[in-house]
C-alpha cells in the first residue's frame, strides 16, 4: 500500500501574512485534499532575530480564519537544532564544507574589481571563493583572532560527489509551473548558486539546509511553493543526494503581484490578511477573489 501523500505550508514568522501567503496556503491545502493526503503547517523560525511570537500566533489565526486546519503538533525549526547539526556533520564528513571568515565588506571589495562577475538566481554576486582553500594554519589564525566563520558548500566538490552517489545526472520533477513554464523531469543545476552558505555565522543554520532536512523528516512527498523559490530546488536536490534524503516532487505556482507587477512583500507593507479582516473583508471573499483571479 502506497504511503499517504504529504504536503506542507511553511511560512516564516517575520511579518504579517498577505494575499500571496493565503494563495499558497490554499493551493497547498487543496492539493492535499485532491490527493487525499495530509496537510502540514511548519513554522520556519530558525532566524531568531527576526522571529516574533505574535507573528506565530497571527499565522495560526489567519490560516484558521481562511478555514484551514492542520495536524498538530506544528513543527517549529527553532526547536530542532540537533537535526540540522547532524546534517551539517554529515556534510562535513563528506568534505564538502569549509569555514569562511570573510565579511560582507571583504567580499564586496573583491566583487568591485570584477564588473562581469556572475550572479546567483536571486541577483546576488556569486561568492568569489576567498577562503575556499585556506590552510589549517590560516584557519587557526582567524579563529584565534575571534573571527566568526560561516560554513560554505564547496559546490564543485559537492557536485562531483553527488554525481558519483547518484550514478546519473541530477534531476527533479516539476508537477506545477516553474519559471518560464518549466515542467516535467528537469535537470538540476546547483552550480548556479556557487559556494552557498549552509550555516550562517549567527545561527549555525540556513534556509536551504533546514528545509531539506524538515521535508525529509516530515515525509513531505510534494513540495508546493511559489515560483520565487523555483531555482532553490536545484540546490535542494543536491543536498538531498548528499544527505541521502528522499526525493519529493515539486509543484511551484505563480506569484500574486501588486498593481505594479511586483510580488507581494512583508517588508513592503503590503496589506495583510489581518488588515483585510479588520476592514470587514470576509474569508469567503478572499477565497473567492483568489479563485477568480489566480496568478
Amino acid at each position: 500500500m502506497a504511503p499517504q501523500p504529504v504536503f506542507r505550508f511553511a511560512p516564516s514568522p517575520n511579518g504579517a501574512l498577505h494575499l500571496g501567503h493565503a494563495y499558497s496556503a490554499l493551493f497547498t491545502a487543496q492539493a492535499a485534499q485532491a490527493a487525499r493526503g495530509r496537510f502540514l503547517l511548519r513554522i520556519e523560525d530558525i532566524d531568531g532575530a527576526r522571529t516574533r511570537e505574535d507573528h506565530v500566533e497571527n499565522i495560526y489565526r489567519d490560516l484558521a480564519w481562511l478555514g484551514l486546519t492542520w495536524e498538530t503538533p506544528v513543527r517549529r525549526q527553532s526547536h530542532h537544532a540537533p537535526d540540522y547539526r547532524a546534517a551539517l556533520a554529515k556534510l562535513e564528513a563528506l568534505g564538502v564544507l569549509y569555514p569562511c571568515y570573510a565579511t560582507r565588506g571583504d567580499i564586496a571589495a573583491v566583487i568591485r574589481d570584477l564588473p562581469d562577475h556572475p550572479k546567483d538566481p536571486d541577483g546576488s554576486p556569486l561568492y568569489p571563493g576567498l577562503h575556499r582553500n585556506l590552510s589549517e594554519a590560516e584557519r587557526r589564525q582567524f579563529a584565534e583572532a575571534g573571527r566568526p566563520a560561516a560554513l560554505r558548500l564547496d559546490m564543485a566538490r559537492a557536485c562531483e560527489i553527488a554525481h558519483g552517489m547518484s550514478a546519473a545526472p541530477l534531476t527533479f520533477t516539476e508537477d506545477g509551473e516553474g519559471v518560464a513554464g518549466a515542467c516535467g523531469l528537469l535537470p538540476a543545476r546547483p552550480e548556479i548558486w556557487g559556494d552557498v552558505v549552509l550555516a550562517r555565522k549567527d545561527i549555525n543554520n540556513s534556509y536551504h539546509l533546514a528545509v531539506v532536512v524538515d521535508d525529509a523528516l516530515q515525509r513531505v512527498s510534494t513540495v508546493t511553493r511559489g515560483q520565487d523559490l523555483f531555482f532553490a530546488t536545484h540546490l535542494h536536490r543536491l543536498l538531498q543526494v548528499l544527505l541521502g534524503l528522499p526525493e519529493p516532487r515539486y509543484r511551484h505556482h505563480r506569484l500574486i503581484r501588486d498593481e505594479a507587477g511586483e510580488k507581494l512583500s512583508k517588508s513592503a507593507g503590503d496589506r495583510s490578511l489581518a488588515s483585510l479582516r479588520e476592514h470587514g473583508v470576509t474569508a469567503r471573499q478572499v477565497r473567492d477573489h483568489l479563485a477568480a483571479n489566480p496568478p
